[in-house]
Parts: structure tokens; C-alpha cells; sequence
């Protein structure tokens, strides 16, 4: 984060593409004694491009405006209040490219996908960690080191703290003052934001998306999920104002938004229409259901975030919430990696790999979660719940399909035939990946699906099996040479077939040859 400006006088003349910058305004210099005691917002402007950004309490005695430039040149500020027309300051600043690593805010590419806005593609490998930021300084160190040693390129936090044993004993700082027994949900504490603000900022740089989860019905006794309605309306405000400028920030509703009982789905629908309102940069966001899913097709919801673990068990299942919603879907809960009793907690590392593989091969994405509790330790001790260390095994294997994606076509992989080849998603003509899941299905022809595909016949592919446990790729021998056998399928010319190991959870690679 860059500061530009300090109560009009520039600090800085120059920034990056995509970095969040703030000017800082006195409020003894504005003749106001509350922040809360006008409007204020800065006009940025270059050439025809300008925005609107409305300012934020920065602490008692300052305002400030974030700002993050989405093109290279010299821009001009100005400084206004809804008390006059006239700007109070005004100053510019010149935008060069962009940090390094910095690729700017994703949004949704091709329908279905992601991309980065420097075009790159962007494939969400997500793993979830509600309360690692209401942690001690060494515990929220050592989550951002398991990060930067993670295929982790997203994570799911809340905002507000998420009740535990152990969040109840080490949580120093609250998004509210507390006057007497009750929270003063017209006062924030700004020691809380301002940390959470570091802690983004170490995400962004670590190249890892914060997906901000704002309510959640996880806060017991602080009773966070129960404030009245402007309280809500306030916050969800004043987190959009205050974040919207970091490249790398999500918006989530909720975590699990039906079970927040005293809310509606008109209040839902109305937080989507406060950030849409507030959010000058249209990030990404979506609400996380328990049981019932929300209403995706609302338009301030850019993609959709399930909870469903069923979808990605069994093949043929995950593209079907695709097919309904028509936008990206991230099935961000499919159940953990853990040892814990409960049914959403007890999965193997290859199960939860498993389910990876079978969203991926519907077109969808998946996120991890782990809950595996170290020996004398409780079971608030644990990655999903304060971060810290990833004990469980199903990164290696989530990395290991991550680096496979990443050599394949950059874009976003489509299923090839959603009516019939359920297991296959790639590029037609030139990529394609099977998964067979728990199924080991031994010799099997050389073929991929004709649907929609006009391909010269003797285009030459080659083919690698793929152990999705093991870790390894295993290239076929030879070349194959395509020819169409009907109107749904082409193989080889040759009638060559491929023999697969006998073990389930392997996968398949064929790619044409350039």
C-alpha cells in the first residue's frame, strides 16, 4: 500500500498498475470533528476513464480515500464533500506498470473461468482458514509461510472473529469498541482493520487471493451474526470502502448464509447491492450456502461459491450446477481432510484429491479445507479453524494437479461432450484430460469425442497416463494418428489402444502434436 497523499499535500508522485494507494485527510483540516459528519470522495481521472471513490473513517481523527489505478499514465485527483461542489485538493500522480507478481484483480473469463487482468488465466486453487487473522503474531506468520509452501492461490477468511476456544483467548482486537457489556456498533476499532489490512497485504504479495467472508453464524457470544440491520448495513459498507482498492480481494456474503437465522434473503440481496454500490472496481463475489443454495443469478453475483460434497464424488455431477447457473462455480466446501468424528471431517488425502480431480474434469473448481488435529492438541487447533500448519497430505497431490493444469492450455478447460464423454474436459482437437475416478478401466482404445470437431484425419497426438496418487506421469510410447470412426468419436487409424495400470484415480493426457 502506497500513501500519496497527506491532507492534500502529495507524498508520492508515482505508483503501480494495480496497487492499492491511500490519501489521508485531517478531519481538524476539513473543520469536522466526527468522520461520520459528511460524505467525502475523491474523483480520479485519465483521459475518459474516471472513478468515483467514496472515502472511509481511517481512524478518530482521519479520513482517507484507496484507490488502485487500472491503467498506466498521469492521473488527476480531486477531493470532495457533499457540502460543496468545489474540490478542497486536488494533486496527480503517474502510474507505471505493475509491481512484480502483480497481475492485477481477477474476474470471470470465458464464462465459466477466471483470468487475472493482465489477461493471464487464473485457475482458483482455494483453501479455506475462517479465524487465522484473529490469531497471535506466530500463528499468523507460520499460516502465511504454509501458504507461500502451498499450491494455495485463494483462502476464505471471515472478517468478523470466528468463535472458538482458542480465538476466545487470543483475540486481541475487535472490529467494534465495547462500551460496558455491549458492542457500539457506530464505533470501530480501527486497530483491528488496520491489521487485517497488513495481513491482505501479505496475501497479495504472496500471490494469494483473500476471499473476505463478511457475516458468519460462528460468533457465539460476541453475537456478530445478530447486529441489527443499519449495524449490518454499515459494516459491510465501511469493509468495501476500506478493501475494494486491493487487487486481490474477493467479496463473500457469508459462510453458510442460511444459517444466520435472523437475516433474510432481502438483507443478503441488499449487502450485494451495498458492495456493487461501493465496490468502484467490480470485484469478484458470491454468497456460501449450508443447505440451500442462493440466488446465483443475481447480477452482483459474479460466480458460485457450494457447498456440496456430493457434486464432486461422482463423475457426471459437478457441471451440473454449471449447466444451472450458467457462471463460474467454485465448490469451496466439499467436506476436509481430517481426523475428526464428524462426517465433513473425516476424509483421506486421496478422497479430497479425488473430488478435486472430478470438479476440474466438470468444467468447475474445488477448495481444500483440513482438519487434522495434532496429537494433545484440541480440535479448535486445526488449519480451517486458526491456520498454522498444514498437517494433512492432500496439498502434495492438490500441487501436483495444479502444475499439470498450469503445462496444459492457458485458458480454462471445457467439458467436451457434457451428454455422454462426462469425464473428459480440454480444448477439442488439441487437449484433452480423462479422469477415471475410482474406476480402473485397464486397456482402453484410443479415442476423444467428435462433437462439434471437424479435425483432418492423421493430425498426430501423443498421450501420458497420469497417477493422480503416485505423483507421476507416464508417457505413452508412440505416436497415434486420429481418424473419425462415427459421428461422436474419433481414434486412431491404426486401431492402437492404450493399456492403463490396474489401480483406480488415474488420468489421461492426449495432446496433439504441433
Amino acid at each position: 500500500m502506497k500513501l500519496l497523499a497527506n491532507n492534500g499535500k502529495m507524498i508520492n508522485d508515482t505508483a503501480s498498475l494495480w496497487q492499492c494507494c491511500e490519501i489521508v485527510f485531517d478531519l481538524l483540516s476539513l473543520g469536522i470533528t466526527s468522520p461520520d459528519s459528511n460524505e467525502f470522495w475523491c474523483i480520479f481521472s485519465l483521459g475518459d476513464n474516471m472513478k468515483k471513490v467514496p472515502a472511509f473513517a481511517r481512524d478518530k481523527d482521519k479520513i482517507a480515500v484507496r484507490f488502485m489505478p487500472q491503467s498506466s499514465g498521469e492521473w488527476q485527483w480531486s477531493f470532495y464533500s457533499a457540502d460543496s461542489d468545489n474540490a478542497k485538493f486536488s494533486g496527480s500522480f503517474k502510474c507505471t506498470g505493475p509491481e512484480h507478481g502483480n497481475h492485477g484483480p481477477v474476474s470471470v473469463h470465458d464464462k465459466y473461468h477466471f483470468a487475472y487482468a493482465d489477461g493471464s488465466i487464473y485457475r482458483p486453487f482455494g483453501t479455506t482458514s475462517y479465524g487465522w487473522i484473529h490469531q497471535p503474531e506466530a500463528i499468523t506468520r507460520q499460516t502465511l509461510q504454509s501458504l507461500k509452501d502451498s499450491p494455495f492461490n485463494k483462502i476464505r477468511m471471515c472478517v468478523l472473529p470466528h468463535y472458538s476456544k482458542w480465538s476466545e483467548e487470543h483475540t486481541e482486537f475487535f472490529p467494534f469498541i465495547k462500551q460496558g457489556d455491549s458492542w457500539d456498533y457506530s464505533s470501530f476499532d480501527y486497530r483491528y482493520f488496520d491489521r487485517l489490512d497488513e495481513l491482505v497485504l501479505s496475501l497479495q504479495k504472496l500471490g494469494v487471493e483473500a476471499d473476505l467472508i463478511l457475516f458468519h453464524p460462528y460468533s457465539d457470544k460476541w453475537a456478530f451474526d445478530k447486529m441489527p440491520a443499519e449495524a449490518d448495513d454499515r459494516y459491510v459498507e465501511y469493509v468495501t470502502r476500506r478493501y475494494a482498492a486491493y487487487s486481490n480481494v474477493w467479496w463473500s456474503l457469508a459462510n453458510e448464509y442460511d444459517l444466520l437465522k435472523e437475516k433474510t434473503l432481502a438483507d443478503w440481496d441488499r449487502f450485494g447491492i451495498i458492495i456493487a454500490a461501493e465496490d468502484p472496481y467490480g470485484h469478484l463475489c458470491s454468497n456460501h450456502n449450508y443447505i440451500e443454495f442462493y440466488d446465483y443469478s443475481l447480477e452482483e453475483m459474479t460466480h458460485c461459491c457450494i457447498q456440496d460434497g456430493l457434486a464432486v464424488s461422482e463423475n457426471g455431477r459437478a457441471v451440473m450446477l454449471r449447466n444451472a447457473w450458467h457462471k463460474p462455480v467454485i465448490y469451496d466446501e466439499v467436506c476436509y481432510e481430517g481426523n475428526f468424528d464428524a462426517r465433513w471431517g473425516d476424509l483421506d488425502d486421496i478422497e479430497l484429491t479425488h473430488r478435486f480431480w472430478e470438479g476440474i474434469a466438470g468444467g468447475t473448481y474445488v477448495g481444500h479445507g483440513e482438519v487434522c488435529a495434532a496429537k494433545g492438541h484440541s480440535d479448535d487447533e486445526v488449519w480451517t479453524g486458526i491456520g498454522g500448519k498444514l498437517r494433512g497430505s492432500s496439498k502434495n497431490r492438490i500441487a501436483f494437479l495444479r502444475e499439470l493444469l498450469e503445462a496444459g492450455p492457458e485458458c480454462g478447460l471445457e467439458p467436451i461432450d457434457r451428454w455422454w464423454y462426462t469425464n473428459i474436459v480440454g480444448v477439442p482437437g488439441k487437449y484433452y484430460l480423462f479422469y477415471f475416478g475410482r474406476t480402473s478401466p485397464g486397456e482402453i482404445p484410443f479415442h476423444f469425442p467428435a462433437r462439434d470437431l471437424d479435425l483432418v484425419d492423421g493430425t498426430k497426438f501423443r498421450a501420458d497416463i497420469i497417477d493422480t496418487l503416485d505423483m507421476q506421469i507416464i508417457p505413452v510410447p508412440g505416436e497415434f494418428s486420429s481418424c473419425k470412426r462415427n459421428n461422436y468419436e474419433y481414434g486412431d487409424e491404426n486401431g492402437r489402444t492404450i493399456s492403463l495400470p490396474e489401480k483406480p484415480y488415474l488420468a489421461l493426457r492426449i495432446e496433439v502434436i504441433q
